[in-house]
C-alpha cells in the first residue's frame, strides 16, 4: 500500500473565500461537458468561493440578467454527470466577436464581482477568451467612463484571470493527448461500425463511413486502427496521386483471402493531393465501378456528439474540472491564460496561446500542401495513430520483406481481458512485417507444455480488433511444475522469443522464466509482457488492456440501477465490483459513476468509517440527493463484506431510505472491447514486437547460429509510466510488489480517491504536490502516453 510522503502539498492553503469562479461552455458540444462543470462548481464550493453557471456560452455573458449567469449550488450539478452535451447550454455568438459584445459581457462579469473564468471549448472559443482577458482593463476602464462602474470597482475587478478546457471531439488541439468528448465520440463511431459488420459480412458489402473531422483526421484514423478498416482517407495525410487504384487493389486483394467485407472510413474534410475534397460519396462511386461491389454509405453525423459520456471522458473531465479550479487558484495577476490538459497520465497547465497557435499552424501546414509536417505538428500521438494504422493495414508483398529466420511465440496468460485480440492480431501482423515467423499458443502455458503450437498468419487474425475474450485460449497454469516440457516444446518449434500477453499471472510467469534460465538455456532468449487484466494490478504500468471495457460496464450499469430508482423513494445502491484486492475499478469507477463511497482493500476501514458514511448519506438524502451509490470492491474486507454493508445502510438508513445489492460479478469481464482498449492493446503490442525485433538482433551470436539473452532487459515488461511507455525488466519490479495480495505497492490512482470524496461532499485533504504545473509547448513533447497509447 502507498505510504504518506512527509513532501506532500496540500490545497488546505488555497482558499477561494472572496472569490467568484463563472463556468461556461462553447462551441460545439462535446461529451463530458458535464462533468467538467460539475467538477468545477463543486471544487470551487468546497473551497469555499461563489460559483457562476453562464447560460449559453458568450451569448449569455453578452446578454446578462439573472437567468444567463446565475449561481450555482451543490445540488445543482446533481445528475449530470452521465448526460451527454452539455445542460448549461451552448451558442456561437457573432457579438463577443466586436467590441461592443464584450465590453457588455465585461459589464455582466463586473456586477457579480467575477473575474475568474473557466472557459470549456474549442481552440475558437479560448481564443476570444484571451483576447477577452487581454482587453479587460481597457474595457473597465471604458466602463467608469461610461459611469456604469465606479473606479473602486474597476480596481477591485482589474484582472480577469482565464484557465481553460478542451471540449472537442475532434480531438485538434495541440497541447493535450486527448480533448474532452473524443473517447465518447470513438464509442459512438465504434458501436456502429460493429453493428455494420455484420450485416455486410451477411451481404458480401462494402461499406464507406463518413465521420466528424473537417479539419483533424483524428476519429477517422483511430476508429480505422479499432475496427480494422481496409482504407482511411484524412486530412493531414492525403493519399498519394493514383490512390484509386491502389484502394481498390486492396480491397480486392482482401476479398480474395476469403474476407466477405470491406470498411473504408473517411473524414469528412479529406482531400486529394491537390486540395479536392473526397467525399464519401466519390469513393462508394468509385469502388462500385471499378470493382462492382455492392456498397453502401453511412453518415454518422451528430450521433458522434451525442450519447452518455464513456467513462474515461468523465474521469478526464472531473480531473480537469478539479485541475481548472486548483489553476485559478494559484494564478496572478502576471499568470498567462493555461490550458488544463492532458499528458499521459499526468495533468499539465499549458500557455493557452502556444497552443492555439501550433494548433493554427497545422492548418498552416496543411493550406500549404506541407502534410508531413501537419501530420508531425499534431503529435507523436497522431503520427504514431498513423505509422501503427500503415503496418497492420497495408500487407507488404512477400519479396518486399525482411527475412530474419527468427519464430516469435504469442500466448495469453491468466483470465480474459478486452483488447487482448486486438494485441495479438497487431503482433502478429507487425511481426510477419519485421520477417519472423508468428506462432499462435493455445491455452498459455498449459497448451505450450502440451505443444499447442501453431504457425499464425496474416490473415488470421483478420476481424479480432473487435472481438471480447481470448481467441487463442488462455488459462492461468504457471510454468514453475512444467519447466522441462515447456523447454522441450520451445526447442522442438524453434522459439527465439516470447511474447506473453496477460495480468498478475502472466508477470509471475516471466519471473519464473526468468529464473529457469539459469538451468535451460531455452529461456535465454528475449521475452516480453504487456499487461491485460480487468483489475489493473499488475506493478509497473499504470493501465492494464481490458481495465477501459471493464469500467465502463461498471458505469453503464450504475447509470442503469440509479436511473430504475427515478420517480420511487429515496434508495441507495450497494455495487460489488471484482478486482481482487485492487481497487481500482471500484476507486475509478465510483469517479465516473459519482458514487457516494468506494470501499477498497489499500485504504482500510472500520466500523466507525461505515457509521460516518451512513451518516453523511442519510444527511444528504434529507436535504437534496434522491438516489446514492456505494461500490464495494470484491476483497475490500473478509468481514464487511457487501452483504453486511448492504444490512447496515438499510438498518441505519431505516425511514430516510431503503436499500438494493447488486453484484456486478462477470458481466465486467465480457463484452467488445472498447475503443481505448482495442488502441492501447493494438499500439502497445506493435511497440513490443519492434522491442523483440531489436533484441533479437542484438542477441543473435553469428558463431553459434542462435539468439542467448540471459541479461534482466531481456525479460521486461512494457508498461505506461506517467508520461511515458517504458520497457523495465521483470526482476526490478520485484521490490515493488505485494506478492500476497496480487498488488502493486504504490498505485496512482489512489491520488483520485479525495478527489471521487470531495464531489461526494466528503472533507478531505487533497494532495497537490502532483497537480498540473505550468509548462511550454514543445512540438516533440513525449506522447507516447495514456491518449497516445489509448488511442
Amino acid at each position: 500500500m502507498a505510504q504518506p510522503d512527509s513532501k506532500k502539498v496540500f490545497f488546505e492553503n488555497l482558499t477561494g473565500a472572496g472569490k467568484a469562479i463563472a463556468v461556461l461552455t462553447s462551441g460545439g458540444d462535446a461529451q463530458g461537458m458535464n462533468a467538467a462543470v460539475r467538477a468545477v462548481v463543486r471544487m470551487g464550493i468546497y473551497v469555499g468561493a461563489k460559483v457562476y453557471f453562464i447560460r449559453e456560452g458568450y451569448q449569455g455573458m453578452v446578454d446578462g440578467g439573472e437567468d444567463n449567469i446565475k449561481e450555482a449550488t451543490w445540488e445543482s450539478v446533481s445528475s449530470m454527470l452521465q448526460v451527454g452535451g452539455t445542460v448549461i447550454g451552448s451558442a456561437r455568438c457573432k457579438e463577443f466577436r466586436s467590441h461592443e459584445g464584450r465590453l457588455r459581457a465585461a459589464h455582466h462579469l463586473v456586477e457579480k464581482g467575477i473575474t475568474n473564468l473557466c472557459v470549456i471549448g474549442g481552440d475558437g472559443s479560448l481564443t476570444g477568451a484571451n483576447l477577452f482577458r487581454e482587453e479587460w482593463s481597457g474595457l473597465l476602464a471604458e466602463l467608469v467612463e461610461q459611469g456604469l462602474i465606479s473606479q473602486d470597482s474597476s480596481q477591485k475587478h482589474s484582472a480577469l484571470h482565464i484557465v481553460g478546457m478542451v471540449g472537442s471531439i475532434d480531438n485538434d488541439f495541440c497541447g493535450t493527448d486527448m480533448t474532452i468528448g473524443t473517447d465518447s465520440a470513438l464509442h459512438r463511431i465504434i458501436e456502429v461500425v460493429d453493428a455494420i459488420m455484420t450485416t455486410a459480412q451477411s451481404h458480401q458489402r462494402t461499406f464507406v463511413l463518413e465521420v466528424m473531422g473537417r479539419h483533424c483526421g483524428y476519429l477517422a484514423l483511430v476508429s480505422a486502427l479499432a475496427c480494422g478498416a481496409d482504407w482511411v482517407l484524412i486530412p493531414e495525410m492525403p493519399p498519394e496521386d493514383g490512390w484509386e487504384d491502389k484502394m481498390c487493389q486492396k480491397l480486392s486483394a482482401t476479398r480474395s483471402r476469403g474476407t466477405r467485407l470491406n470498411i473504408i472510413i473517411v473524414a469528412e474534410g479529406a482531400i486529394d493531393r491537390h486540395g479536392k475534397p473526397i467525399t464519401s460519396s466519390i469513393v462508394k462511386d468509385l469502388v462500385v465501378k471499378c470493382l462492382g461491389f455492392d456498397t453502401r454509405v453511412t453518415i454518422l453525423g451528430h450521433v458522434q456528439r451525442g450519447g452518455t459520456p464513456s467513462a474515461f471522458d468523465r474521469i478526464l473531465a472531473s480531473r480537469m474540472g478539479v485541475e481548472a479550479v486548483m489553476a485559478l487558484l494559484e494564478t496572478t495577476a502576471n499568470t498567462p491564460a493555461c490550458v488544463v490538459s492532458l499528458c499521459g497520465n499526468q495533468s499539465v497547465r499549458l500557455p493557452l496561446m502556444e497552443c492555439v497557435q501550433m494548433t493554427q499552424e497545422v492548418q498552416k501546414a496543411m493550406d500549404e500542401k506541407k502534410f508531413e509536417e501537419a501530420v508531425k505538428l499534431r503529435g507523436r500521438s497522431f503520427e504514431n495513430n498513423l505509422r501503427t494504422y500503415k503496418l497492420l493495414a497495408h500487407r507488404k508483398p512477400e519479396s518486399e520483406l525482411p527475412v530474419s529466420n527468427f519464430n516469435v511465440a504469442i500466448l495469453n496468460v491468466g483470465a480474459p481481458a478486452a483488447g487482448m485480440n486486438a494485441a495479438v492480431r497487431s503482433a502478429v501482423r507487425v511481426g510477419i512485417s519485421e520477417g519472423h515467423k508468428m506462432f499462435a499458443v493455445s491455452d498459455g502455458f498449459e497448451g505450450l507444455y502440451k505443444g499447442q503450437i501453431k504457425e499464425i498468419k496474416w490473415a488470421d487474425v483478420g476481424g479480432w480488433t473487435g472481438q471480447g475474450g481470448s481467441l487463442l485460449g488462455t488459462k492461468r497454469t504457471l510454468p514453475a511444475k512444467h519447466v522441462d516440457k515447456i523447454a522441450e516444446q520451445m526447442r522442438l518449434h524453434n522459439i527465439n522469443a516470447l511474447l506473453v500477453i496477460g495480468g498478475f499471472e502472466a508477470f509471475e510467469c516471466l519471473l519464473q522464466l526468468y529464473d529457469a534460465r539459469a538451468t535451460h538455456e531455452d529461456f535465454c532468449i528475449p521475452m516480453c509482457m504487456l499487461p491485460a487484466t480487468i483489475s489493473n494490478n499488475v506493478p509497473g504500468t499504470d493501465l492494464s488492456i481490458g481495465a477501459d471495457t471493464a469500467l465502463n460496464a461498471i458505469v453503464e450499469t450504475c447509470d442503469r440501477i440509479k436511473q430504475s430508482a427515478s420517480g420511487t423513494k429515496r434508495r441507495v445502491f450497494i455495487i460489488e465490483t471484482m478486482g481482487g484486492y485492487c481497487g481500482y475499478l471500484a476507486s475509478v469507477g465510483g469517479l465516473a459513476a459519482g458514487a457516494d463511497a468506494a470501499y477498497i482493500y489499500e485504504e482500510p476501514f472500520d466500523i466507525r468509517d461505515l457509521q460516518s458514511n451512513v451518516e453523511h448519506l442519510t444527511e444528504k438524502m434529507k436535504t437534496s440527493i434522491q438516489r446514492g451509490l456505494v461500490l464495494r470492491n470484491e476483497n475490500s474486507n473478509e468481514n464487511y463484506t457487501t452483504d453486511f454493508i448492504y444490512q447496515l445502510y438499510s438498518e441505519e438508513g431505516r425511514g430516510v431510505f431503503d436499500c438494493r445489492k447488486n453484484v456486478l460479478g462477470h458481466m465486467q469481464q465480457g463484452g467488445a472491447p472498447s475503443p481505448f482498449d482495442r488502441n492501447f492493446g493494438t499500439k502497445i503490442s506493435a511497440k513490443a514486437m519492434q522491442w523483440i525485433t531489436k533484441k533479437l538482433t542484438e542477441t543473435f551470436r553469428q558463431d553459434e547460429g542462435r539468439v542467448f539473452a540471459n541479461t534482466e532487459d531481456s525479460c521486461c515488461l512494457l508498461g505506461m509510466r506517467r508520461r511515458n511507455l517504458v520497457f523495465q525488466p521483470v526482476v526490478q519490479l520485484k521490490d515493488d510488489t505485494d506478492f500476497v495480495h496480487r498488488i502493486p505497492k504504490e498505485q496512482w490512482w489512489l491520488k483520485l480517491r479525495p478527489l471521487m470524496k470531495i464531489l461526494a461532499k466528503y472533507r478531505t485533504s487533497y494532495d497537490v504536490s502532483d497537480s498540473g504545473q505550468l509548462e511550454h509547448v514543445v512540438r516533440n513533447r513525449p506522447k507516447e502516453s495514456d491518449a497516445s497509447v489509448a488511442m
